[in-house]
């Protein structure tokens, strides 16, 4: 097959391979336009006539040509990028959201770039050095910035900011999430209201998840329960983490009748190795997920679980965005979009 710049002037392919890319200039030759007709055709193409648009459209065809979208930005001061951080991508738990975000980004014209920060706050500040230089329209994070030094970076980037899945009153710009305290007690109390009264948790050692055991743990306490043991995971966790958890746990504290997991991954896992020992779930252990991931409902048994609308968290994370780069003031800066429990059989 012959190479596509063989139908190039000869110069032309002479700055390709100097260059090492097919420039406006050479869209512009080849469709016999100047390089303002074809910026125009590309941005406004209702501005062109239609033949002109073909004439360009087909050039670009032919050369492969991609707009660089930097040097646009740098003249509007816009890149229609948005950067999200999340800790990872190997647990479903953010994927709603993540869908949701991209989505109603793109509805108004915005693309999402996406980066892994892990759950230690060094390699987070890291990410948004990365992230701060090259300038996007916004930064979506998963949690609450607690380095002093990458809140700092962010406040005088001026780059507008939503942090997302967790709730302060002194957020760095924009906020819309929930409290993990309120989550932890309210498990608590939807344990005790149905009899259970040894409870312990299995949970993964990041910060929301230890915030969610901590007001767990109060909570069971100011009900008159004993100190509820725990089973620590790193995370992201797996189901062969809540399987090797249960059986540490019941192995110092059999006593145990109820488990409040840090995510339905670990649930699931719990409830397959409770199955393997011969207990029946709820009578001989109640569990509590959380998430509500889409094999929850499925499980055998269902799993009761902590409910989270990642859609609504992703949808007023970029209206925030989008609000604040068309120049509108936004008033309400922090949502909470609360929690609920879904009660099925597993407790």
């Amino acid at each position: 097959m012959a190479d596509s710049s063989s139908t190039l002037p000869r110069a032309t392919r002479a700055a390709r391979r100097g260059s090492g890319g097919i420039t406006l200039a050479d869209v512009a030759r080849l469709a016999g336009v100047s390089a303002i007709t074809v910026s125009r055709a590309l941005n406004r193409p209702d501005v062109v006539s239609p033949e002109t648009l073909a004439r360009i459209r087909g050039a670009v065809e032919r050369t492969g040509y991609v707009p660089n979208l930097l040097a646009g930005g740098l003249a509007s001061n816009r890149s229609r990028l948005v950067a999200a951080v999340v800790p990872t991508i190997a647990g479903p738990v953010f994927l709603e959201t993540v869908q949701s975000l991209t989505e109603a980004l793109a509805a108004s014209g915005y693309q999402l770039m996406l980066g892994q920060s892990g759950y230690g706050g060094a390699r987070e500040d890291v990410l948004l050095d990365a992230i701060v230089g090259r300038r996007p329209d916004g930064i979506v994070l998963t949690g609450i910035m607690r380095s002093p030094e990458g809140r700092r970076r962010l406040l005088a980037s001026g780059i507008p900011v939503v942090e997302t899945w967790d709730l302060t009153p002194t957020p760095v710009d924009m906020l819309v999430g929930f409290s993990h305290e309120k989550v932890g007690a309210a498990v608590a109390r939807f344990l005790h209201a149905r009899g259970y009264r040894r409870p312990g948790v299995v949970s993964a050692d990041d910060e929301r998840a230890k915030l969610r055991r901590a007001s767990f743990q109060e909570a069971a306490q100011a009900l008159g329960l004993p100190a509820a043991p725990v089973a620590w995971v790193s995370p992201p966790t797996t189901l062969g983490d809540g399987r090797a958890a249960l059986g540490a746990l019941l192995a110092a504290h059999p006593e145990v009748d109820a488990l409040f997991c840090s995510s339905d991954t670990l649930a699931h896992g719990v409830l397959t190795e409770a199955q393997a020992r011969g207990l029946r779930v709820p009578r001989d252990l109640a569990v509590v997920g959380f998430g509500d991931l889409e094999f929850a409902r499925h499980a055998h048994p269902s799993i009761t679980t902590v409910r989270i609308d990642g859609t609504a968290i992703g949808r007023q994370a970029a209206r925030f965005l989008v609000e604040r780069a068309a120049g509108a003031a936004v008033e309400t800066r922090i949502v909470d979009i609360g929690f609920s429990i879904v009660e099925r059989d597993s407790a």
